[in-house]
């Protein structure tokens, strides 16, 4: 009677509640709340994939009252101490009546709530089976929709231009990019959708001697979930994620940044549809999920993908081979036409997994890739130990497991070639204001896992090893500090690099709150890699530390309801042997709402030094694109977004961004150039909800 009375007395709380119903409107701004959580401007995070997921569960919030551990930490905002405090105070206390309640919890503050509020609700009733056919559950799914999209650069680039002789290349198709998507899906039952493009450049044609048909990209799945004991049956294209994505990285991993410590372990997602128009890293085929018993599951996948690669033919043997899988997806000249989908990847696996409680859980997988054609790499010094051949197969066992305050995490596995590879780490409640984390990596120079997208300072899971620790310092509901301090090595030569080398990477963030309607924060980064330089007393190639530091100063205050305004400060600089060399950006952004519209706009000026110090900077764009430009050079950049609610199934978006260069009277190089020292992009966007 207590605690009912407690949790009537916290939804009176009016001015909590209207801060919480706000963000869950249909103006709830998701691009943003990415952008402010993870702050990886700079990294090469699939923005789309993480969107997705989360717009799905915007769409279909996570019952907090029957979610389980792996559903919680995928939303990337509760510590393991929250997840933990959140199923005590549920068992000790029965079932959630409100979101509000939230309050009620031990180690849930505002900001918290907050963030959860938009991707959870809180539901008593016991879960009923919706027995209704698939067809009528998709007919009624109010996740429902379609979106085109069109793009155009409104100068004119070189590969545009009539050709001054007939040996000139221009692009075949027009300046104009189109994308067109269809989704239906309602998380726990199906999915089922298609995404289809055409870049500016390339022609729409049927010509299957090229492999064009129509539209220049096609992806289309199909998934029903808890279907006859089956968790999941994907159909099409889809991605894997097991374990610390090590063997199998799909784009749900966050890696370093201003969240050092909630989004460092990996969550075993399993299967998923893939719905990005990015031309690779995904599967094609099929996969299948089976419930043996409660405690254990198994997936078993097969992949048949044709990929893009320019074929060549050895000097000596005569036998074609590929050097490597080209994922530009541009088919817009005769060379890259050429190139479209000239090698086929096949992809067999299954992974083991078993699930003891809610927080112990392990599993294992096994997988082998083959392709058409051989891989021959370079004969350079820095390829003597990667993958060559027709085939590859990978094995690895992964553990995930909690033990009082702390979270044990990690996966090993090992290659064809005999190389090794292992993620594993931990995090911790040191005390109730300090948390911390650690993480080992090791992946031996011929180590190949070629699809895997563990935590790592490069690109792929290979030539590397390294300990990262996290930190994050609470005081009080206004004020929080994260840090973490990465160290480094490469035991063998890498592009650019002619020996073994190291590094170390750092990052401190002041985070201020003074209020709800301000946010106010200073981060400090320092990166420092060893590279090839010239020497500057004989000219000759010496591998020396080039160290690059990054200041960022971000300051969001809403002045009204409808009035957000942003101000934003970057400035680095970067120095190798005696070159030194920097770059900065100012940015304003305001945001308005107000009836059916919400306008969005900025102006940044930027002045940067060479490409260590291009300035990347996050700007809000139609649903389901991203833009984080690399501002570089001097000149000024401005966008206008206007978002329009027709009615309750009809959105509209349109955008204008304009980059004005003071330092050149070219934009751009090759076939990509403007004669002129502006470059202006226009888009257009429209989304149906059936339903």
């Amino acid at each position: 009677m207590k605690r009912t009375f407690i949790a009537l007395l916290t939804i009176g709380c009016i001015s909590f509640t209207n801060q919480v119903q706000a963000q869950q409107n249909e103006n709830f701004d998701l691009q943003s709340f990415i952008e402010n959580l993870f702050n990886l401007q700079d990294e090469s995070l699939n923005y789309e994939d993480l969107y997705e997921r989360l717009l799905l569960l915007y769409e279909n919030p996570v019952n907090l009252n029957s979610a389980s551990v792996d559903q919680l930490k995928g939303l990337y905002i509760l510590s393991d101490p929250q997840i933990d405090s959140l199923k005590n105070y549920i068992t000790e206390n029965g079932k959630l009546l409100t979101v509000y309640e939230l309050q009620l919890v031990p180690g849930f503050d505002y900001n918290t709530i907050e963030k959860l509020a938009p991707f959870v609700s809180v539901d008593s009733k016991e879960f009923i089976q919706d027995d209704r056919p698939l067809l009528q559950r998709i007919l009624t799914e109010r996740n429902n929709y379609f979106i085109y999209r069109f793009e155009q650069t409104l100068e004119e680039k070189e590969g545009y231009t009539e050709p001054e002789s007939p040996d000139d290349t221009r692009y075949a198709g027009g300046p104009a990019k189109h994308y067109l998507r269809y989704r239906v899906a309602k998380s726990g039952d199906f999915s089922f959708g298609f995404t289809t493009e055409l870049d500016a450049g390339e022609k729409f044609t049927w010509d299957p001697a090229t492999k064009r048909f129509g539209m220049d990209f096609w992806s289309i799945h199909g998934m029903v979930e808890n279907y006859k004991g089956f968790r999941k049956i994907i159909l099409g294209d889809y991605q894997l994620q097991f374990g610390q994505g090590l063997i199998f990285g799909a784009g749900f991993g966050v890696g370093k940044g201003s969240e050092t410590i909630n989004a460092l372990e990996r969550v075993n997602t399993g299967a998923k549809p893939y719905t990005s128009v990015i031309e690779g890293g995904f599967l094609r085929g099929t996969a299948v999920t089976y419930d043996v018993s409660e405690k254990m599951e198994v997936t078993a996948f097969a992949s048949h993908l044709k990929q893009d690669a320019s074929i060549r033919q050895d000097e000596e043997s005569f036998e074609d081979y590929f050097s490597s899988i080209q994922t530009t997806g541009f088919h817009r000249t005769p060379t890259e036409i050429a190139n479209k989908r000239q090698i086929a990847e096949t992809v067999l696996g299954a992974n083991l997994h078993f699930k003891m409680s809610e927080i112990a859980q392990f599993g294992m997988v096994l997988n082998s890739n083959s392709y058409s054609l051989p891989i021959q790499r370079s004969n350079q010094a820095y390829n003597q130990f990667e993958f060559s051949g027709k085939s590859n197969h990978n094995a690895s066992i992964y553990t995930s497991f909690s033990l009082r305050q702390f979270r044990f995490f990690g996966e090993g596995g090992i290659s064809k070639s005999g190389g090794t590879g292992g993620v594993f780490g931990f995090t911790s409640t040191l005390s109730p204001r300090v948390d911390f984390a650690m993480m080992f990596r090791s992946y031996a120079r011929d180590f190949h896992a070629l699809r895997g997208a563990s935590f790592a300072e490069g690109s792929r899971n290979i030539n590397e090893s390294g300990i990262y620790w996290g930190f994050k310092y609470t005081l009080n509901s206004k004020f929080f500090l994260t840090a973490y301090y990465d160290t480094f090595q490469f035991p063998w030569l890498r592009f650019r690099v002619n020996t073994p080398s190291e590094g170390n990477d750092y990052l401190l963030r002041l985070n201020y709150f003074p209020q709800r309607s301000v946010k106010i924060y200073i981060q400090y980064r320092n990166k420092s890699r060893e590279e090839n330089t010239e020497d500057p007393e004989d000219g000759s190639t010496v591998v020396r530390a080039g160290t690059k530091q990054q200041v960022l100063a971000n300051l969001e205050y809403r002045i009204t309801p409808q009035l957000n305004l942003k101000s934003r400060v970057q400035f680095s600089d970067f120095r190798i042997t005696d070159e030194f060399n920097d770059g900065y950006a100012f940015i304003q952004d305001a945001v308005y709402s107000t009836g059916k519209f919400v306008f969005s706009g900025r102006i940044a000026i930027f002045d940067t030094e060479g490409a260590n110090n291009r300035q990347y900077a996050y700007e809000r764009d139609v649903l389901y694109a991203f833009s984080i430009p690399a501002y570089s050079g001097e000149g000024i950049r401005n966008y206008l977004l206007i978002q329009y609610k027709l009615n309750r199934q009809i959105d509209i978006w349109a955008r204008v961004a304009r980059t004005s260069f003071y330092d050149r009277d070219e934009v751009g190089t090759g076939l990509e150039t403007i004669d002129g020292d502006k470059r202006t992009d226009v888009k257009f966007q429209i989304r149906y909800k059936i339903r």
